[in-house]
Formats: C-alpha cells, structure tokens, sequence
C-alpha cells in the first residue's frame, strides 16, 4: 500500500472509531482502553474492588458510569423492567499480559480496517455472565474455556435482552454484565439457531443474527475470540427473579448443580459432546475436589466454564428425565467400580 493510500486508510479508521469517543474521553489512564497500542505499562493500581485487582470501581457521577449506565438503564425502562444497577467497575489490566492483550487489540483493530477499507467496525455489546468468577476468568483467560461452537453470541449496547436472559442472579439476586469492545470488521447475517461457525467467505469477518441494520445479536466467530474481543467494563444489577411486570419476561436460568446427578454421570456425558483436553481439565477439578484442594463451589464453577450452562442444563434435565442409556450408565458404574458414594462429588 502506498503511503497516500495509507493516509486515506487511517484517516477513514479515526473516523470509524468516533463512536467510542465517549467512552474513551472519559476513561481515566486506569483504563484498559487507554492502553492504545502504544507501550505496555505495568504500573497500574486499581481502586479496592470486590472483583479484586483486575476491576476499578467507577463512582457515581463519573462521565464514563453515567454514559454506560444511562445507555442500559434505558432499555431496562424501554421494557418496563424493575431494576437497581448497583455497581460498574472498569477492567484495568492489572499486569503486564492483561496489557499486551490491549496492545494485541490494538493491533488487529487496525488490521481489520486496512482490510475493510478503513472500517474496522467496532461496537460495545454486552455478555451475559453466569457468575463473578466466570469474569474473572475471561478476563484473565478468555472466552476461550467455553463451549462455542457456533461462535460467540453479544447482545448489541443498545439491545442487551438476549445477554440479560443469559445472565445469572447470584444467591443475592445480582447478576453482571460484561461491556466488550468487539471488532465486527464487514458482518454478514447469520439466521437464529443456524450451526454455522466460521464466515462463509473470507468477505465477512463476523455475523448478526436476525437483521444487519438492527442485530438482535452479534456472531464472533471461535477464531477471532480472543483477539476481536476485549471486554472493558462489568455492570452489576439487581431485577426480580422474574421479572414479567414489563414487556419482556426475564426468566431465571436453570443454574447446573451437581447434586441434580452424579458427577461420573455427567462427565460421562459431556465426553459425548466436549473436546478431549476439556474432560481431562474436568476430570482434573474433579480429582481436584475429591482432595480437598478445591471447593465443591469452584468444582462447579470450573465446569460450568468449560462447559457453557446451555450444555449443562439440557445434560440435567436429560438425566433427571431418566433418559440416559444403559449402556452409559454401565460405563459410569464400570469407571467407579461400584464403589459406594463413588457416583457423586458429596
């Protein structure tokens, strides 16, 4: 490329990116966003946070809480929903790797709009979260422990339903949000329940589920997680355990247990669907707990991680109907020996 085209190309990449302007005018030099692309720098100190050292609480009254707040709070009155948000917190990449995946961003961002004519595409969209470690462990890790076949699903900012269904009250009734920065790049339109999971041509980076102009979801695709998504901010809100008041009925997630049915029996079964190096790391936590070295608490956390809640709760509810195999639960009971209290984490 010569160097007036390259001119044109990042004058047409400042202009995509105005939409975050907000955003990042108001962010502090705390923020991930403020990172850049430039050098990494390791001396950042968050504010005392409940998500510890990874997240800087954002008081009320700062410009970048109200924006984001205002933004949700919004579409919660739009549906009639009772509501209270009760904290945000901002990611403040704490270490050296949390930076570089910033840098890493940074990067691609600016591939992406070299090859979509100056447009990299970058929107905020939300992600749902099944609890405060699941952050905690995208944050540091990614997306990329989860089951995502299909690629994973982001409610757009200014239509988060989908990843308010997703989400998870905790035994206090608050459930988090994680606000992503994601690059779409040139999107193509993927139908609702589609098993597609890659572009189908290397024209489109990304997909939208249901309209272009107005996605109920954006698509990123397993090979573009953890380099097109970086999440930023984490809103946490309480609404009633079913909240059907308003127009949108938010129904509580089936949340996985594992006294719902014997440990062996669901490993077993998730053998079925999951990768090989998943079920050893499951199989890992499992020995893990059968030690003593973690909780039965983080035992499940882990596998709900690995696994996704969708995968789970059809196993649970599958096993509860007792429509699993003979011949599965002779492999379990062949595996344990018959051991007695051998087919549970109790």
């Amino acid at each position: 490329m010569n160097r007036h085209n390259n001119r044109s190309v990042n004058r047409s990449f400042k202009k995509s990116v105005n939409y975050h302007a907000d955003h990042d005018a108001a962010s502090s030099s705390e923020s991930c966003a403020s990172s850049g692309g430039g050098e990494i720098n390791s001396t950042v100190l968050p504010r005392r946070t409940v998500f510890g050292e990874r997240f800087a609480k954002l008081e009320e009254g700062e410009k970048v809480r109200n924006i984001m707040e205002s933004k949700f709070v919004r579409w919660l009155e739009s549906h009639e929903l009772e509501h209270e948000v009760v904290v945000v917190h901002r990611n403040v990449c704490s270490n050296v790797m949390l930076q570089a995946k910033v840098h890493c961003f940074h990067i691609f961002m600016r591939a992406v709009a070299k090859l979509r004519e100056g447009d990299p595409n970058v929107k905020y969209a939300w992600y749902g979260a099944s609890s405060k470690g699941e952050i905690d462990d995208i944050v540091e890790h990614g997306f990329g422990g989860k089951n995502l076949n299909n690629g994973l699903r982001l409610s757009p900012e200014d239509s988060p339903l989908e990843s308010v269904k997703r989400s998870v009250a905790d035994k206090h009734g608050l459930r988090h949000m994680l606000l992503c920065r994601v690059i779409l790049g040139r999107t193509e339109l993927v139908q609702s329940g589609s098993d597609q999971w890659r572009p189908s041509s290397e024209e489109f980076d990304s997909g939208v589920v249901e309209s272009v102009s107005a996605p109920k979801e954006y698509v990123v695709w397993c090979s573009k997680i953890n380099t097109h998504v970086l999440p930023e901010f984490v809103l946490s809100f309480n609404l009633p355990s079913s909240s059907s008041a308003g127009r949108v009925k938010i129904e509580q997630p089936l949340r996985p247990t594992s006294p719902w049915m014997p440990f062996p029996a669901l490993i077993a079964l998730l053998s079925r669907t999951l990768p090989s190096p998943d079920i050893t790391m499951i199989n890992k936590y499992h020995k893990d707990y059968a030690e003593k070295k973690i909780s039965r608490q983080e035992l499940i956390q882990k596998v709900r991680v690995i696994a996704g809640d969708t995968l789970l709760a059809s196993i649970i509810r599958t096993f509860r109907a007792r429509k699993i195999p003979a011949s599965c639960l002779k492999l379990i009971r062949s595996k344990n020996g018959n051991r007695p209290g051998s087919n549970g984490v109790e």
